[in-house]
C-alpha cells in the first residue's frame, strides 16, 4: 500500500507496519491507524504519521535516550487494553515539540505513547502521579544541573 506523509513524500507501507490506537491520539481521537517511520540519524528520532489523515504526524522521540532512569507505569486498565502485563513489556515514545532553537523543543514525559510491539496495539496515556512534566526542554537533559525553559 502507499501514503502520502507529511515529512518522508509518498511511501509504501504493509499492514503489519500499522500501529492501532483505538483511542486516538489526544485531540486528534478520529485518526487511529498510525505508522512510526524513523528520520534518519541515531534511532532516537520518529514520525508519528497518521493514515487517514497525510498532514497530521507528531515527533516523537526515545525518552530513554533522553533519561536512562525514565520510568513509565500504566493503570491495569490501560496495561489490558494494550494486551500485556506490565509496562515494562511496552514500547515508549515521547512527544515532542520542536522549536528554533532546537535546545528549547520540549518532550511530553506526562503523557507517552505506548505500543505493544507485538500486537501493534498503541495508546497516548496520562502517567497519573508521576514525577514527569508534560513540557520537559532539551535542554534540561543535556546539562548538569535542571533547568526550566
Amino acid at each position: 500500500m502507499k501514503t502520502q506523509t507529511k515529512y518522508f513524500g509518498e511511501i509504501e507501507y504493509g499492514e503489519d507496519e500499522v500501529l492501532h490506537f483505538p483511542n486516538g491520539i489526544f485531540g486528534f481521537e478520529e485518526d487511529k491507524r498510525f505508522l512510526l517511520l524513523p528520520f534518519k540519524g541515531n534511532g532516537t528520532l520518529f514520525s508519528l504519521q497518521s493514515l487517514q489523515t497525510p498532514q497530521l504526524a507528531f515527533v516523537l522521540l526515545d525518552p530513554f535516550a533522553l533519561n536512562p532512569s525514565y520510568a513509565p507505569v500504566l493503570q491495569k486498565e490501560e496495561l489490558e487494553m494494550l494486551g500485556v502485563e506490565k509496562s515494562e513489556d511496552l514500547y515508549f515514545y515521547t512527544m515532542c515539540v520542536v522549536k528554533d532553537p532546537v535546545a528549547e523543543s520540549t518532550v511530553n514525559l506526562q503523557c507517552p505513547v505506548a505500543v505493544n510491539g507485538d500486537t501493534l496495539q498503541a495508546a497516548q496515556v496520562i502517567l497519573e502521579g508521576s514525577p514527569y512534566h508534560m513540557r520537559h526542554c532539551l535542554s534540561e537533559f543535556e546539562k548538569e544541573e535542571d533547568e526550566s525553559c
